[in-house]
C-alpha cells in the first residue's frame, strides 16, 4: 500500500490527468452514467474556478508581497511572447489569409497569446523556485494579454467584431476575479488574522493537491470537448502536434532567458505554462470554435513537462 501511495505522490499530475479521462470514458460509455454526466457537467465547471481561488488563495498566503516587483526576466518574457505574436500576425496575414490555414494560424496564436498560467506559482513552489517573482509575473502577464488580445484579433482575422475597451474590461473583470481577489485575500489573511494564517501555510502541499484535483476535472472536461469536435481526426491530430510543438518551444525559450539571470526554473514555467482554460474559453468567444482544441491540448501537454519536471527534481532531492 505504502509503496502504491509512493508512486501516486511521485507521479501525481499524470495520475490526475488519467483519472480525468478514466472518469470521461466511464461517463461516456456507461448508458446509465451518460445522463448524469451531462447533468454533472455545469458543476464540474464551476468547481474549478472555485478549486482555483483556493489554491491561488493558498499559494499567495506564502508570498512576501514586499518583494513583488518587476524584474528584468519578467521585461524580456513579455517583450518575448509580443514578438512572437507580432511573427504570428505577420505570418497570418501575408500566407494565410482565410480557410484551413488562418484556423491553424489561431491555434498557434491562441497557445502563446493566453496568459502565464495563475496556478504556476504552484509547480515552481513546489519544484523550489521563486514564489514571489512568479506571482509577480503572473499579473503581469493577464494585463498583458487583456491589452494583446483585443488589439491583435481583429488583425489576424478581419471577420473578428472585437471592440478594444468591452473587450479589455471583461478580460479584465475575469484577471481579477481569478487572480486579484485571491491575491487580495492572502494580503488581508497574512497581515490581520495571524492565526488562520499560520494554519493555512502549515501543509506546504495543499495547493499542490487541490491543483491535482483541479486537473483531474479540467481533462476531463477537454477530452470531452475533443471527443465531442465534428471535426476529422486528422486535423485533431495536426493541431494536436502543433500544440505539443509551441508548448515544448516556450518551455525551451523560457529556460534560455531565465540563463542569464539565474531563474531558469522561474521563466521556464513562466514561459510554458499557460492559462489554457482563459485561451479556451477567450478563442470560444472570439475566434472560430476550431481554435479552442489547441489549448485544450496544451494542457495535457504543459503537465506532462511539469510531471517530468517533477520527476527530475525529486530525484536530485534524493
Amino acid at each position: 500500500m505504502n509503496g502504491f501511495i509512493d508512486i501516486i505522490k511521485k507521479w501525481t499530475l499524470p495520475v490526475a490527468m488519467l483519472c480525468g479521462t478514466g472518469l470521461y470514458l466511464l461517463f461516456a460509455n456507461v448508458q446509465a452514467l451518460d445522463k448524469a454526466g451531462d447533468t454533472l457537467l455545469p458543476f464540474f465547471q464551476t468547481a474549478v474556478p472555485v478549486l482555483l481561488f483556493v489554491i491561488l488563495f493558498i499559494t499567495f498566503c506564502r508570498v512576501d508581497f514586499k518583494q513583488m516587483r518587476i524584474t528584468r526576466w519578467h521585461i524580456y518574457l513579455s517583450l518575448l511572447q509580443v514578438l512572437m505574436i507580432a511573427v504570428i500576425v505577420v505570418v497570418a496575414k501575408c500566407f494565410f489569409p482565410n480557410g484551413q490555414g488562418l484556423i491553424f494560424m489561431e491555434c498557434v496564436l491562441m497557445c502563446i497569446i493566453c496568459p502565464c498560467a495563475a496556478a504556476a506559482p504552484v509547480i515552481t513552489g513546489r519544484l523550489g523556485g521563486n514564489v514571489t517573482s512568479m506571482a509577480t509575473f503572473s499579473c503581469l502577464s493577464n494585463i498583458i494579454s487583456a491589452l494583446m488580445i483585443p488589439a491583435v484579433f481583429p488583425l489576424i482575422d478581419t471577420e473578428v467584431n472585437v471592440e478594444f475597451l468591452p473587450a479589455f474590461f471583461m478580460i479584465l473583470r475575469r484577471v481579477t476575479q481569478i487572480l486579484i481577489l485571491p491575491m487580495a485575500a492572502a494580503f488581508l489573511v497574512k497581515h490581520y488574522w495571524h492565526r488562520f494564517h499560520r494554519l493555512v501555510v502549515k501543509e506546504p502541499s495543499l495547493s499542490f493537491y487541490m491543483w491535482a484535483v483541479s486537473l483531474t476535472i479540467v481533462t476531463g472536461i477537454t477530452v470531452r470537448n475533443i471527443a465531442h469536435s465534428q471535426e476529422t481526426l486528422a486535423t485533431l491530430l495536426w493541431i494536436a502536434l502543433m500544440s505539443l510543438v509551441i508548448c515544448l518551444v516556450q518551455f525551451w525559450l523560457g529556460r534560455g532567458v531565465g540563463r542569464r539571470d539565474r531563474a531558469v526554473l522561474e521563466c521556464g514555467q513562466a514561459m510554458g505554462q499557460k492559462n489554457t482554460a482563459f485561451a479556451i474559453w477567450i478563442s470560444s468567444l472570439y475566434l472560430n470554435p476550431l481554435s479552442s482544441v489547441a489549448p485544450g491540448c496544451y494542457i495535457l501537454w504543459q503537465n506532462l513537462v511539469n510531471s517530468y519536471e517533477l520527476y527530475r527534481s525529486a530525484r536530485s532531492a534524493k
